[in-house]
């Protein structure tokens, strides 16, 4: 019984011992003499029996906070933050459970979050992303702190606009790897609001960019699932766009076509990635011919599932217009080769050699007459073809309100190439059928008034 009392003495002891390293620094915190508390913790962590003692870290971690907080401390200790962010750090090692913070008071954390967010807030104000993006990181380290505790009145997992602004911070300063750690928490919480649906879709595009399919797939089922009423199909297509090559491109239509797998939209999107090929450098004539006419295909059945789809009509009666325009080229460079041709044609007095110079020099004329009659009938055919589909086009939008941007281009456009097409059709009948020539000037005065007339 006697030694039992003797080692309980001993244990009062130690703990008087303990309490007595750490008094005058929680005295001075109390009366907020931090400077005072600062010498005192300074000298109680300066002896080894004590930097084992998680009581001096969450002491100290408190202290340089505050300093930290205060503007003229934090001028007169710069350090301040990175001392106070170490000691929080030993703190946590040695008492994972923040058992003395939830008894003295978390008020360092709240000292950590709120001076690192407010200068992270006056750092992206002036534009000094590098500098804000460091702070907002500490503020959403001490915020998870205190989310995760429930020290503070709201009952969110965590606090979403330190998130989102160490995310912007990032952003801003080009560091796109960054960023997408701190959107990729927003996302996979499913949180919503305005302006919110931005962080799926940067995810959307920094995945596609990537060229990482899990990921796109990932956050593009993400954002369907919690903005369903966006169209997501754009970004689909653009993956495809940027990360299969023509060949996978067609065979991939021409899958999710025969499978009855396309929307309108991607119908319309295939029909731009088709048309656009003939952007592409190096791409011989035989092969933009064949994809102008994939691409057709594409418009046509975007229009038969919506036979309002303007948009649709326009594309297919701009992509036989610029058939046209190939075939008048030919047209036109024949004339050129003709004139050329009568130009050298040579003078021969002997009437024998005139006379074969002659028959060769026919053979020639038509064979380039015989070529442009030709192309004359197949520009009429594609003409025809070219003013349906613009037509379809005008009927749509002509008496539409109000129409967007893109739909007043496009009501416009068609209104001038169908203008052009009957003039180049009155050319074509001039002299030959009055009453057809007629019906083209008609048709050409109707929509030559129309000119700019669609705003």
């Amino acid at each position: 019984m006697k030694h039992f009392f003797s080692l309980l003495l001993s244990v009062a002891i130690i703990s008087v011992a303990t309490a007595q390293d750490f008094k005058k620094v929680e005295t001075n915190v109390l009366i907020n003499k931090f400077e005072e508390a600062k010498t005192e913790i300074d000298k109680s962590l300066a002896d080894p029996k004590n930097q084992s003692k998680a009581e001096g870290y969450y002491w100290k971690s408190r202290i340089y906070a505050s300093l930290f907080k205060n503007e003229a401390t934090r001028a007169k200790y710069p350090n301040a933050v990175e001392d106070a962010h170490a000691a929080f750090q030993k703190y946590a090692e040695l008492e994972p459970s923040l058992a003395k913070a939830k008894e003295k008071g978390p008020d360092g954390y709240f000292d950590m979050y709120s001076t690192s967010f407010n200068l992270g807030i006056n750092s992206f104000k002036d534009k000094k992303y590098d500098v804000a993006s460091k702070e907002f990181e500490k503020a959403v380290i001490y915020s998870d702190y205190i989310f995760k505790n429930k020290w503070a009145s709201s009952q969110q997992p965590f606090d979403t606009t330190s998130i989102l602004y160490c995310a912007y911070s990032f952003q801003n300063a080009q560091k796109q790897d960054d960023a997408v750690k701190y959107y990729i928490r927003l996302a996979e919480s499913k949180v919503t609001g305005e302006g919110f649906v931005d962080i799926y879709k940067y995810l959307i595009d920094y995945n596609t960019k990537k060229k990482n399919k899990e990921g796109f797939e990932k956050y593009l089922a993400l954002g369907r699932e919690v903005y369903p009423a966006e169209n997501w199909e754009d970004f689909e297509i653009d993956y495809i766009d940027q990360n299969y090559d023509l060949a996978g491109k067609t065979a991939l239509y021409d899958e999710l076509d025969a499978a009855g797998k396309l929307t309108e939209n991607k119908y319309l999107q295939f029909g731009d990635v088709f048309v656009s090929v003939r952007n592409n450098d190096g791409v011989d004539s035989l092969t933009i011919d064949k994809y102008n006419r994939k691409a057709i295909d594409a418009f046509k059945k975007a229009y038969a599932k919506n036979n309002n789809n303007a948009i649709a009509a326009f594309n297919v009666g701009v992509t036989y217009y610029n058939f046209f325009n190939l075939e008048d080229d030919k047209y036109a460079a024949n004339i050129k080769k003709l004139q050329e041709i009568n130009a050298n044609k040579p003078v021969i007095k002997d009437p024998k050699k005139k006379a074969a110079a002659d028959a060769e020099h026919k053979v020639k004329v038509d064979e380039i007459k015989n070529a442009n009659a030709a192309i004359e009938k197949t520009s009429m055919e594609i003409t025809d073809i070219a003013a349906d589909w613009l037509t379809k086009s005008f009927m749509i939008l002509k008496d539409k309100s109000p129409r967007t941007n893109t739909e007043k281009s496009v009501v416009n456009k068609s209104v001038d190439f169908i203008a052009n097409i009957y003039y180049y059709k009155m050319g074509r009948v001039r002299g030959k059928d009055a009453k057809l020539f007629d019906a083209y000037e008609a048709k050409y005065k109707e929509f030559d008034g129309l000119h700019g007339t669609f705003k």
